[in-house]
This record gives structure tokens, C-alpha cells and sequence, in this order.
């Protein structure tokens, strides 16, 4: 089946790496793909593993997860892992490619998570967190080119810059530090 998918991936023009195993699957996490698909159950243990290597590199990789034996429950938590696409095996190669085409082609549903904040985190903190993050991406998407980022956040190459210098991009002249922002794509 990994050969099959693997194929199918090519023939999208995809640059695929192939991995059997946890281990193998995190060695190859740097640098990030766009995409992961892979099996719930590895040779070595589970995807969680992997899931939760690659929710610390930057940019985030979307992921689809295909499972003969994972239960609704487990779909679920795999769900708030960030997977954004669960498919039950088997599977055919044109469930799997529209599963990407989704994926790729759609926004994570955030308001559940969102939701589960109210009365927990203030608003305030969660604007801030949110536009930490997709700057964040925004910029490792566009490999530390502020112009590029800007596009995809739709705001001015200026709001970026500011960002970089710590200058809150709303104009309050309160810095924004991001501790999180590695070094490359500070100014």
C-alpha cells in the first residue's frame, strides 16, 4: 500500500519520503514537508510519536492518517493532534487523493479549539498567541522573506517588519517579543 500511495504522490509531482518505522519517520521530519500521510500503527509504535515531533517544526506539516484499527475514540484525539483528515482502511487511491486535495485546499477548523478557551485564556492572549504563530509560519513558509510572508497573511510588508523588530503591528508601540521565533527569521 506505501508503494501504491507513494506512486500516486509522484505522479502529483510530490517529492515523497518513505519511511516504515517511527524513527525513520522523525529523521525525516527535517526539514518539514508540506504533507505526512501515514498509518496510525508503525513498525515501531505509533503515529502520535511522529505527530508529536512534527508539531514542533516550523512550518507545521498538514497531516492524513490511515487506519484499520483505530477506534472513533482514537480518530478523535488524533483530530486534536492536528490530523486533518482521518481515513478508515481500506482505502483507495482516489479517497486518498481527494482526501489532499481537502486538505490542501481547505483552512483547519480552529472553533472548537477557540471555543474550548473561553473562560480559560483571555482574549487578548489568544489574538496574540494566533498572530505568533502564523507570522511564524507565515515566515517559514516563505523562507524568512518578509515580502513573501506578508502575501500570505494578507497584511503590509511593514506589519511584518514591525513584527520582526518587536513593535506590535497595531501601532500601540508595545513590543510583541515571540520567544518562539528562532534566531534565523528574527531580525
Amino acid at each position: 500500500m506505501r508503494t501504491a500511495l507513494a506512486g500516486l504522490a509522484r505522479s502529483w509531482g510530490a517529492r515523497v519520503l518513505e519511511a516504515s518505522s517511527v524513527a525513520e519517520a522523525i529523521a525525516l521530519l527535517s526539514p518539514p514537508p508540506d504533507l505526512i500521510i501515514a498509518d496510525v500503527w508503525l513498525s515501531d509504535g505509533s503515529v502520535r510519536e511522529v505527530l508529536e515531533e512534527a508539531a514542533l517544526a516550523w512550518p507545521h506539516p498538514s497531516t492524513i492518517v490511515i487506519s484499520g484499527r483505530a477506534s472513533a475514540r482514537e480518530a478523535f484525539e488524533l483530530a486534536q493532534m492536528g490530523v486533518r483528515a482521518y481515513l478508515p482502511k481500506p482505502v483507495s487511491l482516489a479517497e486518498l487523493a481527494a482526501a489532499v486535495d481537502r486538505v490542501r485546499a481547505q483552512p483547519p477548523v480552529v472553533d472548537p479549539l477557540i471555543a474550548e478557551l473561553v473562560g480559560r485564556t483571555g482574549l487578548r492572549q489568544v489574538g496574540e498567541r494566533v498572530s505568533r504563530v502564523m507570522f511564524r509560519q507565515a515566515l517559514s513558509i516563505a523562507g524568512g522573506s518578509r515580502s513573501d510572508a506578508a502575501r500570505l497573511l494578507d497584511v503590509s510588508r511593514q506589519a511584518v517588519q514591525q513584527r520582526l523588530r518587536g513593535e506590535s503591528p497595531r501601532g500601540s508601540g508595545q513590543p510583541d517579543p515571540d520567544p518562539e521565533t528562532p534566531p534565523s527569521i528574527r531580525s
